[in-house]
C-alpha cells in the first residue's frame, strides 16, 4: 500500500501577524515555521499507525513550496515519512496548489491520499475535495477515526449533530481532523535518519491560479476593559445593554 501524505508549512500559533506591499503579502521577518498541526498530528500519524500496522505500506510526503520549506518536511520525516517530493512553486491558490499535488499523486499510483482538514493560516478546507475529483477517486472529509480492512477503509466523520460512518474502497482521500490520531514527537533515531531519506524536488505542472490575494486586513483592536463599581448596578445594566449587547 502506497500512502500520500499532503504537508503545509504555516505560521506558529504564537507569531506576530503583519503584512507588507500595500497589505497584500504576509510578512514573514521573524516568523518561524511549523508543520500544519491537522497535517502533523492527524494524518501524518495516522498513516504512520497504519504503517505500523503494515510495514509493507510506504509513506511519501508531499508539500508545494520553496527550499525554505525544507526543515519542515523534514521533521514530518523524522516522524515516520519514507521520502519526500517537494513541487518547486509558492502559490496561495488553492486550486494550484491541489492540481500539483494531484500530480504526484497520479503519477505515483498512490491507494491513499491523507490531508489536514484544514491550514491554520487560511482555513480553506477545500485542498482535499480538488484533489479528489482530479484523480477521480472518493473523498471523505473532517474524518475523526479511520480504520483500513484489506481495501475497504471504515471512516467516521462528523456532520450537524453527530457522526456519519462510511465505507469505502481504495483508492481514497481522506482530510482528517482531531481523534483520527494522537500526536507524536519525533525522537532521536528518527530526527537522525530523517537527514539521510530522500526529498525529491520537482517543478510544477503548467497549471494556471485561479485566484489572486487582493489584500489582508487584521481584525480590529479589542477595546479596553470598563470597571464599574459594584454598588453601580445601574451604570453595569446599562453597559450591558447598549455597548455589550448582551441583554
Amino acid at each position: 500500500m502506497k500512502i500520500l501524505v499532503c504537508v503545509s508549512k504555516t505560521p506558529d500559533t504564537t507569531a506576530k501577524i503583519a503584512f507588507t506591499e500595500g497589505n497584500t503579502k504576509f510578512d514573514e521577518a521573524g516568523v518561524q515555521w511549523i508543520i500544519n498541526p491537522y497535517d502533523e498530528w492527524y494524518s501524518l500519524v495516522r498513516a504512520i499507525e497504519l504503517k505500523e500496522a503494515n510495514p509493507a505500506a510506504t509513506i511519501h510526503l508531499v508539500t508545494v513550496g520553496n527550499a525554505d520549506a525544507e526543515p519542515i518536511i523534514r521533521k514530518a520525516l523524522a516522524l515516520g515519512g519514507d521520502e519526500a517530493i517537494r513541487v518547486n512553486t509558492d502559490n496561495s491558490d488553492a486550486y494550484y496548489i491541489a492540481a500539483q499535488i494531484a500530480e504526484v499523486a497520479k503519477q505515483g499510483g498512490y491507494d491513499l491520499v491523507f490531508t489536514g482538514k484544514e491550514t491554520i493560516d487560511y482555513n480553506g478546507s477545500s485542498i482535499g475535495g480538488m484533489i479528489a475529483e482530479m484523480i477521480d477517486a472518493p473523498y471523505i472529509s473532517l474524518a475523526t477515526k479511520f480504520d483500513l480492512n484489506g481495501t475497504t477503509a471504515t471512516v467516521v466523520r462528523e456532520i450537524e449533530g453527530g457522526e456519519e460512518t462510511a465505507e469505502v474502497a481504495l483508492p481514497l482521500v481522506v482530510s482528517c481532523q482531531k481523534g483520527v490520531a494522537e500526536q507524536r514527537i519525533p525522537n532521536m533515531r528518527g530526527i537522525m535518519a530523517a537527514r539521510t531519506k530522500p526529498l525529491k524536488v520537482v517543478e510544477p505542472a503548467a497549471v494556471d491560479a485561479l485566484t489572486s490575494v487582493v489584500s489582508f486586513e487584521l481584525p480590529p483592536a479589542k477595546a479596553g476593559v470598563k470597571l464599574v463599581a459594584p454598588d453601580n448596578v445601574e451604570e453595569l445594566v446599562r453597559l450591558l445593554h447598549e455597548e455589550a449587547k448582551a441583554i
